[in-house]
């Protein structure tokens, strides 16, 4: 019976396995905190069903790691091609969704998807598709990389367009995508004084997009106001940090215990944009440390997939997939410590979610179908690129 169960495990979950273990415990961490963080929430909106978010997160957990299954059975060379589709789908989306999408917290960021009634952000969609389509970019051209107009102009070209129209509703996702993308370009090793062109352009874009769309100001508070008032001890503490520094202080090195927050009733958004606070609350300075450690094991793994593998498309999808994983739950603990500004975003594999974690599944099954194996998917034609030639589903598997 045992000899059966790893016979499966070994045929259905392929890829690193610390990697698939990892993901799993982040997974259950989060509906633990999650249940915890949102007890209130359920009891005041859902006529006392405290156990009503916990079974949604649950659900939508499932239906991520589902995602994340399908996405790490396919040839990850097919996403070079899938990328480019996915980005032309984007444009308008992000377009739409800017004039005409849902506006919660003065921003235009999601869109309503008929019949479920779930929101969507699709700025989800056009982060995944940028960075495949970017290392698909770099991947193909290691032989151009000092050509501006081979390279360069068409990478600042989509990244300047995808940066540029979620900035103008998501100040904090344009601005981590773009340093995303330029960590890919120095792996993939664009000359730097072309990176430097890359940054200026960015600077004007960005600028451009703060000063047009609906997040300038809000940007201009929370850094000038917000951030710096947090390091002057002669000013207040915004209101966020404030209850966020107190559920750190009073969690200590082993915390309160599972569902003893009390901040919870306090602070905005718990399970979500402040969920590491109530984390270490609960669980201590050694719950926080934990998952800190594991968003650096997960990283560890993501680039070790970059150095075993075949071609440059797998560790440049590898790599930008991690990057943006990890940089991601880094600002947001900074965020919950005081070391930067408040930005609103959520802590990857962890903070309760929609399609978002959908997405995250779709990333991570990416980072597992590039570290399957390179055997199983290395072309048999003897092409030097494996972005050159997507070869058959039969040739591939060979």
């Amino acid at each position: 019976m045992a000899l059966s169960s790893n016979n499966w495990l070994q045929r259905n979950l392929k890829g690193d396995p610390i990697l698939w273990a990892i993901v799993l415990l982040f997974s259950f961490i989060s509906i633990a905190v999650v249940y915890s963080a949102t007890g209130t929430l359920a009891y005041k909106k859902m006529d006392g069903n405290t156990e009503h978010f916990l079974f949604k997160h649950t659900a939508l957990i499932l239906v991520g790691l589902g995602f994340m299954w399908a996405a790490h059975r396919i040839d990850y060379r097919y996403y070079s091609r899938l990328a480019l589709y996915a980005l032309l789908i984007s444009v308008p989306l992000l377009l739409f969704t800017y004039l005409m999408g849902s506006n919660i917290n003065e921003a235009s960021r999601w869109l309503t998807i008929p019949v479920i009634n779930q929101t969507f952000q699709p700025s989800d969609l056009a982060k995944l598709a940028l960075i495949s389509h970017l290392a698909s970019m770099l991947s193909r051209r290691q032989q151009h990389l000092d050509d501006f107009w081979t390279t360069l102009f068409p990478v600042m070209l989509w990244v300047g367009i995808i940066c540029g129209l979620i900035i103008l509703s998501n100040a904090s996702t344009a601005l981590l995508l773009f340093a995303t993308c330029l960590l890919l370009m120095f792996i993939g090793r664009v000359p730097l004084r072309q990176m430097a062109v890359m940054i200026a352009i960015g600077v004007v874009v960005g600028g451009a997009g703060l000063a047009t769309g609906q997040r300038g100001k809000t940007v201009i508070s929370r850094v000038t106001n917000h951030f710096a008032s947090a390091q002057d001890p002669t000013k207040k503490v915004p209101f966020q940090l404030e209850h966020s520094y107190i559920a750190i202080a009073t969690g200590g090195i082993t915390g309160k215990g599972p569902g003893k927050s009390t901040e919870r009733n306090i602070l905005p958004h718990p399970y979500s944009d402040f969920i590491y606070a109530i984390i270490i609350e609960e669980y201590g300075l050694l719950g926080g440390g934990v998952v800190l450690f594991l968003y650096l094991a997960f990283l560890y793994r993501g680039l070790k997939t970059v150095m075993n593998s075949y071609g440059a498309f797998g560790g440049l999808l590898s790599a930008g997939l991690s990057f943006s994983l990890v940089l991601q739950a880094l600002v947001n603990m900074g965020v919950a410590v005081g070391l930067g500004p408040i930005t609103g975003l959520p802590l990857p594999l962890l903070s309760m979610g929609g399609t978002s974690l959908i997405f995250t599944g779709i990333s991570i099954g990416i980072i597992l179908a590039v570290s399957r194996g390179e055997r199983e998917v290395r072309p048999m034609t003897g092409e030097p690129d494996d972005t050159a030639r997507i070869p058959s589903k039969r040739a591939a598997y060979a």
